[in-house]
């Protein structure tokens, strides 16, 4: 069942604010913060980079994988995923029939410089391409740009808002019947029993 103001996923690159803007969302709305990694670590045991340096990056998608398939009926929560979990194919379509899915998008250099400036994110996150982080970001970007775009009901761009201005617009956005009507009418009519 399409829950839009009681459940919403947040998804996009790394440093773009899910986080930050999923943390103000869950307290405005009072619903319960889930943040994807920080969920797969706890569970783990481990940081996502010792998670990917023991057993690599397709066992830490399987990790993500599972856990998406559980949060697919979950419900009152804001779910902030990590920037590859738009992979999951499979699992997003029915994530997107249950949420309403909030792309948080930013410009390459917006990007880049926060993750520069985000001494924590290196710390948890190993690369994807060995590359450096312009070529990285600018590479990973080109390949999970449709996807971000075509498993979202809606786009914000973050580059040049305050997390609080992000919030408000994903809030008040909940509230717009005509938009929520408009996204449930697009929504393939075989239902998901949760």
């Amino acid at each position: 069942m399409f829950t839009p103001r009681r459940k919403i996923i947040l998804t996009g690159y790394r440093g773009t604010g899910k986080t930050l803007i999923g943390l103000m969302l869950a307290e405005r709305l009072n619903l319960e913060f889930i943040d994807m990694d920080e969920l797969l670590e706890a569970r783990a045991g481990q940081t996502i980079r010792e998670i990917v340096a023991g057993k690599g990056w397709d066992h830490f998608r399987m990790l993500e994988r599972d856990l998406l398939a559980e949060l697919v009926c979950r419900k009152d929560a804001v779910i902030s995923t990590g920037g590859g979990a738009i992979l999951h194919q499979e699992i997003w379509k029915l994530l997107r029939q249950t949420s309403l899915v909030v792309w948080l998008a930013a410009d390459l250099d917006t990007i880049c410089r926060r993750l520069a400036l985000d001494e924590k994110s290196a710390e948890q996150r190993p690369s994807l391409t060995d590359s450096d982080l312009y070529l990285e970001v600018a590479q990973v970007l080109s390949e999970r740009e449709p996807l971000y775009r075509k498993g979202s009901h809606l786009v914000v761009d973050t580059s040049h808002r305050t997390a609080g201005e992000v919030a408000h617009i994903i809030e008040k956005t909940i509230w717009d019947d005509e938009f929520l009507r408009g996204v449930e009418a697009s929504l393939p009519k075989d239902q998901i029993f949760c």
